[in-house]
């Protein structure tokens, strides 16, 4: 049994596309669909696809945080895999699948799945993302073939069910890997199972979602022994994998001058989270939070 656990947060116009994604897959396994969610909008997108396929079921969110309604959703789930991705984004239409697949190993006890993003590369934000996630597609697949530890992608990933409990201060996506590696399991990279992910179109959201998802990963420390088991994101770690794309990436003078400047935005983004952190003390909280320039396809 596999339970597909989509979180959303006032994505009526997302939600469809994204359920749809994995109805339209031929998944092999016996699975349910459980959109999480806490407004009204999304909720009567979710029911009109529950009264034609029970396989989707809508769960109501008191409103409190993603990292809150996974808990409450944590403790209800009896299937064997969770899936978890969010309402405003698409699977591939082999994406369950690849991700079963590696499940096979018993070795394996999360699995990642590839985000990709769909924005035009011919622009500067377009840029600017397929750039980023070239290079967590580069150091994710490096690891997985050398079976070393890799962090998961909140757009799309998996794990046994033996989690019940997640931190409200901590990324999911980030704290899940770490206690199946604590336990001897080793994380999965399915490449072949993508996600596909709109991005920013402005400096404002971009900057925003970037420091709230670097300020997620700052306070693992608090769960688990980031010295036996290294963070695969920080600062240094994000500088010395990148190097290769920085060098080989761009296509063009213009693609040039835009990796430049997005190197420079990311070393800010570092720098304001770390000023967050360390002198205000500003640390990540679970909340619903939108950067609306990312809930249209």
């Amino acid at each position: 049994m596999l339970s597909i656990i989509i979180t959303a947060f006032k994505e009526p116009k997302t939600i469809g596309k994204a359920v749809e994604s994995f109805l339209n897959q031929k998944i092999k396994v016996k699975y349910e669909i459980l959109v999480v969610c806490p407004d009204k909008e999304t909720a009567a997108v979710v029911n009109k696809y529950f009264r034609k396929d029970k396989i989707v079921k809508h769960f109501k969110d008191p409103g409190k945080g993603k990292s809150y309604a996974l808990n409450l959703i944590f403790k209800k789930v009896k299937s064997d895999i969770l899936i978890l991705t969010d309402g405003d984004v698409c699977a591939s239409n082999n994406s369950v699948n690849e991700i079963l697949k590696l499940f096979e190993n018993k070795k394996i006890g999360c699995v990642t799945g590839r985000p990709v993003p769909i924005d035009n590369r011919s622009n500067r934000f377009g840029y600017w993302a397929h750039f980023l996630y070239q290079g967590g597609h580069k150091a994710r697949l490096r690891r997985f073939k050398k079976q070393k530890f890799l962090e998961c992608s909140g757009y799309l990933f998996a794990f046994r069910n033996k989690i019940k409990e997640i931190p409200l201060d901590v990324a999911e996506d980030t704290y899940i890997p770490y206690k199946f590696a604590e336990k001897g399991y080793q994380i999965g990279y399915a490449y072949k199972a993508k996600v596909y992910v709109k991005n920013p179109t402005n400096l404002k959201d971009m900057i925003k979602q970037k420091v709230r998802t670097a300020k997620a990963h700052e306070t693992l420390y608090k769960y688990v022994d980031v010295n036996k088991i290294l963070r695969m994101k920080s600062f240094t770690k994000e500088v010395w994998e990148g190097i290769p794309v920085i060098l080989t990436y761009h296509k063009n003078l213009k693609e040039f001058f835009w990796t430049t400047q997005i190197c420079f935005i990311r070393l800010y983004i570092w720098f304001i989270v770390f000023y967050q952190i360390k002198f205000k003390k500003q640390h990540y909280q679970d909340n619903w939070e939108r950067a609306e320039s990312t809930k249209h396809f």
